[in-house]
């Protein structure tokens, strides 16, 4: 009974050894990941001087930095640009994508996995390589300075129809067989029956497709030419360009835009984590 119980408390102790170890990387992890953020939280509350010298310690100048930012820039203006481009973006990318990934999966062809692999290996060919021919046929198009301009390239992506393809594959092809069976018509099947069961992987690609428009800046830069038409991550660029920036003000700027991006991923958090892992409901 002696050894079996020293046996037991040595697995015991290992056991929390292992715990302490793991609890004790995941904390530095957690320090690390949220440093960023809580120092620019800290730092809207500070002059630039200070954000300079380091100071970690709250300040009593958020509402000047504000009222700094107000001035500095048509800051409403651009929140509702950023807005209006993020939602359209969201919403019709979702539409394409979500139908080619669909038809991808559902439909037989000799030819998809050729097409398929063609776009696949479109996500090998830097952005930066496309804009120059972009920049020509958008000019030719005369929608340079447009929001159409920064939407259209948007619509489709690659890592998009990938995910509705993988996630596609664990829709249950009974279900599309019985509304055929009951005379729904293909976009009666999408629309009515495929959407709703598939609402945890819309979830994560509006999460992933919010985010990545919200915050897309080499494009916007490129084809949006005046100041009414600027979005957000261009603003406080622009502000970050001066001989002696305030810092104070760039981070309040910083925080507004990362709001909408935070409250959109903590409130559909489940259902992208449920998207993840695969499941369809």
């Amino acid at each position: 009974m002696t050894n079996k119980q020293t046996v037991i408390n040595t697995g015991k102790t290992r056991k929390r050894v292992i715990y302490a170890v793991q609890y004790l990387f995941l904390g530095i992890i957690s320090i690390v990941s949220i440093f960023p953020f809580a120092w620019m939280i800290i730092g809207s509350t500070n002059k630039s001087m200070d954000i300079t010298l380091g100071k970690m310690t709250f300040g009593d100048q958020f509402f000047i930095n504000l009222k700094n930012l107000l001035e500095a820039g048509d800051l409403l203006t651009c929140l509702k640009n950023s807005a209006i481009l993020s939602i359209f973006i969201t919403c019709l990318s979702m539409l394409v994508c979500s139908l080619a990934g669909y038809g991808f999966v559902v439909y037989q062809s000799k030819k998809k996995e050729f097409f398929f692999s063609l776009i696949l290996l479109s996500m090998m060919i830097p952005t930066s390589s496309l804009v120059i021919p972009m920049f020509k046929m958008f000019n030719g198009m005369q929608l340079l300075n447009t929001k159409i301009g920064v939407v259209l390239p948007a619509l489709s992506t690659a890592f998009l129809i990938f995910f509705f393809r993988q996630n596609t594959k664990n829709f249950p092809f009974e279900t599309i067989q019985s509304a055929r069976i009951d005379g729904l018509g293909e976009f009666g099947i999408f629309f009515k029956i495929y959407m709703p069961m598939m609402k945890s992987t819309y979830a994560a690609a509006a999460i992933i497709t919010f985010m990545s428009s919200w915050n897309n800046y080499m494009w916007p830069l490129i084809s949006l030419q005046t100041k009414d038409q600027r979005t957000l991550p261009l603003l406080i660029s622009s502000l970050g360009t001066a001989y002696t920036p305030d810092y104070g003000m760039i981070m309040v700027g910083i925080i507004i835009t990362t709001i909408p991006s935070a409250l959109i991923f903590f409130l559909m958090q489940k259902n992208f984590v449920n998207s993840m892992m695969g499941s369809v409901k």
